[in-house]
C-alpha cells in the first residue's frame, strides 16, 4: 500500500511537471539500481525531475542516540545505588 501511495504522489507531480524536493538516505548508486520494478518506476521519475545533491556530513541523530543511551544507562545505574 505504501509503495502504491508513493508512486501515486510522485507520478502525479511528474505528469503535471510540478517541482519535487525529495530527501532520502539512499545513495545515487542505489537510486540507479533499484531492487525491483516498483522501485524502478518511482526512482526513474525522481531522477528525471530532481537534481541529486549529496550532503555528506556528521550524522547528528547517531550522536544524539549515543547521548540518549548514556543518559538511560546513568538513570538505570543510579537506581541500583
Amino acid at each position: 500500500y505504501a509503495m502504491e501511495q508513493m508512486f501515486f504522489v510522485i507520478d502525479s507531480r511528474y505528469r503535471s511537471r510540478r517541482p519535487m524536493i525529495i530527501t532520502t538516505n539512499l545513495k545515487l548508486v542505489e537510486l540507479k539500481n533499484p531492487p525491483d520494478l516498483a522501485h524502478a518506476r518511482i526512482y526513474d521519475r525522481i531522477l528525471e525531475r530532481c537534481a541529486p545533491i549529496l550532503f555528506d556530513g556528521k550524522n547528528f541523530r547517531e550522536e544524539n542516540a549515543g547521548a540518549t543511551r548514556q543518559t538511560a544507562k546513568d538513570i538505570v545505574n543510579s537506581k541500583h545505588d
